[in-house]
């Protein structure tokens, strides 16, 4: 019962530990980072300053280059300065945080691109009801429930895993704390709550992705049946 109550943090030992190969992958994820972060902000930016592009789809957009730059701020940052300090601990409110955002951020992306794949469906295969339909409100409803499904994936992941009893090694075999990661170092052998979780979660990114795969093919079809000298019609200004 005392290992079960000793566990104040955790160490991420996902890469090499030679001090040469971890001052490479920290500069490798510095430049994967800095990219990233200009061409998220860039994007956010335009679309919030540019009064032509404040559309549905340009709404959904800046909303997904948030939330991309949330996620990847989550786990790059803290692991190049774990690179550069030579250092690979993370304490245990740490990695609880970090594996809640990454769930957050992840499920919150995949059910954004699922609303936007609907929204490319009603602009093309049913553009005479497209202002009626995706209306200001209606995007930021969508939006919501993209977060919301993110935030309750999340908790559940969070709880079911953190909730399990930590008595062996601290060892987390990747560098940021993940769900397969976890389990390999709990002392419990049964955790139903965690295969629940995950089988929900997966069941979620199955219907989200087979939700977009025939969203785009109604478009692709419509696309392929009009004709070149028509052109699609404009979409006013919301």
């Amino acid at each position: 019962m005392a290992n079960l109550t000793m566990v104040t943090g955790f160490l991420l030992i996902g890469f090499p530990s030679t001090r040469e190969l971890q001052v490479l992958h920290a500069i490798l994820f510095l430049l994967i980072y800095l990219v990233a972060l200009m061409g998220n902000l860039l994007i956010f930016t335009l679309i919030s300053l540019d009064e032509h592009l404040h559309y549905p789809m340009y709404f959904f957009l800046k909303n997904l280059s948030f939330l991309d730059l949330c996620l990847i701020s989550t786990t790059l940052p803290k692991s190049i300065t774990n690179f550069l300090r030579h250092c690979n601990s993370i304490s245990f409110m740490g990695c609880v945080l970090q594996f809640f955002l990454v769930i957050f951020f992840a499920e919150s992306e995949l059910s954004l691109l699922t609303m936007m794949s609907y929204d490319r469906y009603v602009a093309i295969c049913q553009p005479l009801h497209y202002e009626v339909i995706m209306t200001k409100g209606t995007c930021v409803k969508m939006a919501t429930v993209s977060w919301l499904s993110g935030g309750l994936l999340g908790a559940l992941y969070s709880g079911s895993t953190f909730t399990l009893p930590f008595c062996g090694s601290r060892e987390i075999q990747q560098f940021f704390c993940d769900v397969p990661a976890l389990l390999r170092i709990s002392c419990s052998e049964t955790h139903i709550a965690v295969d629940f979780t995950m089988a929900f979660g997966f069941g979620l990114g199955i219907a989200c992705f087979i939700y977009i795969t025939v969203s785009y093919s109604h478009i692709f079809s419509t696309v392929l049946k009009i004709p070149t000298t028509e052109g699609f019609p404009l979409q006013k200004k919301k």
